[in-house]
């Protein structure tokens, strides 16, 4: 039941009983299971085929998510896509999504700034990340980022050291964690830029050659 104003602790009694795609994310719009909806513009729901054996995970929507309503539309989405076309992965082949569902940010004069979802945040949130999981049951799961990874992973992940190797999961045969396409932005000369890219594209070639074994 709604407690204070309106607030749940989580998402889990927001999950219909039945649901596909489309009807979960219909409920996730009208979220209020933390303070983030009234700061965000719209919820971001995941985006792609019910059928896909891939499910890329990142954080939570950014600015550019937050105003179009959809995941990886922005800078990071695009040196995403990129990768993942490096990775002879189409995107249209797999489901993105987040671990979070509004943006979270402060401002700073006229720009509104990315600010890290807090354990409350992500445990309210987690309902929806699960059913959209256990919708499509993917065979390949990567987690993009470290919030993504340690939500999935465990707090004890590293995605320094672990990324690029096969996790365990419950949630997917084949698991994994790399960077956030994001990082990649913010590196500091092209030289380092390129080098982050490379790596980033061998992850996914990981998880590209997961699902050609599948």
């Amino acid at each position: 039941m709604p407690r204070g104003k309106g607030l749940l602790s989580t998402a889990a009694s927001l999950i219909p009983e039945h649901y596909d795609l489309e009807q979960l994310k219909e409920a996730a719009a009208g979220c209020r299971a933390c303070p983030l909806w009234e700061r965000g513009t719209q919820t971001v729901f995941g985006e792609g085929l019910p059928t896909a054996r891939l499910i890329l995970v990142g954080e939570q929507p950014g600015d550019a998510e937050d105003r179009q309503g959809r995941p990886f539309v922005g800078p990071a989405g695009r040196v995403l896509d990129r990768a993942l076309g490096m990775a002879e992965i189409e995107r249209s082949d797999a489901y993105v999504t987040n671990v979070v569902k509004h943006f979270k940010w402060e401002s700073q004069g006229k720009r509104r700034l990315h600010t890290k979802p807090n354990a409350r945040e992500i445990g309210a949130c987690l309902p929806w990340l699960d059913a959209e999981i256990d919708l499509i049951r993917p065979q390949v799961l990567v987690a993009l980022g470290s919030t993504a990874a340690q939500t999935l992973f465990g707090p004890k992940l590293l995605v320094t050291r672990d990324r690029g190797h096969p996790l365990a999961s419950s949630r997917a045969p084949v698991a994994l964690a790399t960077i956030h396409p994001s990082a990649i932005l913010r590196v500091e000369t092209d030289e380092q830029r390129r080098q982050a890219m490379e790596l980033f594209v061998a992850d996914l070639r990981v998880a590209a050659a997961a699902l050609r074994k599948a």
